[in-house]
């Protein structure tokens, strides 16, 4: 055994495990999860493969969404006790879009040590081989489930120039990029990344207009877990994320009001962004 895998009492590792290939594991995981005493796994039968594919019997309890605040208080004390613990998800880096952040939280409060194991990220992953700009982000998890509120979200997002990263379920992916093809516009590039490092894997990129097309086509492009990357804006485009009813209200106002007073009065009674339906009366008088 290595001095890197020698583990400290009273530590929480945060362990990333396989996104899909279970060979996409380090060998400082797999020591890590093999000596602790304690596993904390989202799903302790999902993990179960895992853990007997490496020959690892350390004992596991469940941590997930609806028990981690009360489970996070007990593994406090006994990481407290110096009990060593792993903390993992069902797939990639834990806390991402994943439980675990209550217990992390917990732990450095109580001043005990947390230590990353990293390892594999589906963003990570599919933003090495999207094509769009990867220098700078945005990562946004899953976008709200009702049609409405995800409308919304991405309305916010419509100026926004830096690469944009998201999770959608296989039942909503058609709908979200028909609502990302309305907010957008049809000709943004995007990135389908699907069932990543798995044996169906795709990856596939295009406009928003024919990605939309080429999903809604075959209902087996619709399985799995999917990761959706959009270009950023490359400038600001007149209209862009600002519902109708803004838009003619600070249109009608901007015909007899200066432009900030127009943008004011407009956001005052829409609820808008004051600047975005700013910049639309601007754009538009340029």
């Amino acid at each position: 055994m290595t001095p890197e895998t020698i583990l400290s009492p009273g530590t929480l590792y945060v362990v990333a495990t396989p996104i899909g290939n279970l060979a996409d594991i380090t060998y400082r995981a797999v020591a890590v999860l093999d000596e602790v005493q304690l596993i904390a796994a989202e799903d302790t039968r999902h993990s179960a493969r895992l853990l007997h594919h490496y020959g690892i019997n350390t004992p596991c309890i469940a941590l997930h969404e609806y028990n981690e605040r009360e489970q996070a208080a007990k593994l406090v004390e006994r990481l407290d006790s110096g009990v060593s613990i792993a903390l993992i998800s069902d797939a990639g880096t834990p806390l991402i879009s994943d439980p675990g952040f209550h217990l992390v939280s917990a732990t450095r409060e109580r001043g005990l040590r947390v230590i990353p194991i990293p390892g594999p990220s589906a963003i990570l992953a599919a933003l090495s081989v999207s094509g769009l700009p990867v220098d700078r982000f945005c990562f946004e998890g899953f976008l709200p489930a009702r049609a409405s509120a995800r409308q919304k979200r991405l309305q916010m997002l419509a100026d926004e120039t830096r690469t944009l990263v998201f999770y959608e379920s296989p039942h909503r992916v058609c709908a979200t990029l028909q609502q990302m093809k309305e907010t957008f516009g049809t000709e943004r590039q995007a990135v389908i990344a699907r069932e990543l490092t798995k044996t169906f894997e795709t990856i596939h990129g295009d406009t928003l207009e024919k990605l939309s097309a080429w999903i809604a086509g075959d209902s087996n492009r619709r399985r799995g877990e999917f990761v959706l990357l959009v270009r950023g804006a490359t400038k600001y485009r007149s209209g862009a994320g600002i519902n109708a009813e803004a838009q003619r209200a600070v249109e009608i106002l901007a015909a007899e009001l200066p432009s900030r007073q127009a943008a004011e009065l407009a956001a005052k009674i829409t609820g808008e962004k004051k600047n975005r339906l700013y910049r639309h009366i601007i754009g538009d008088k340029q």
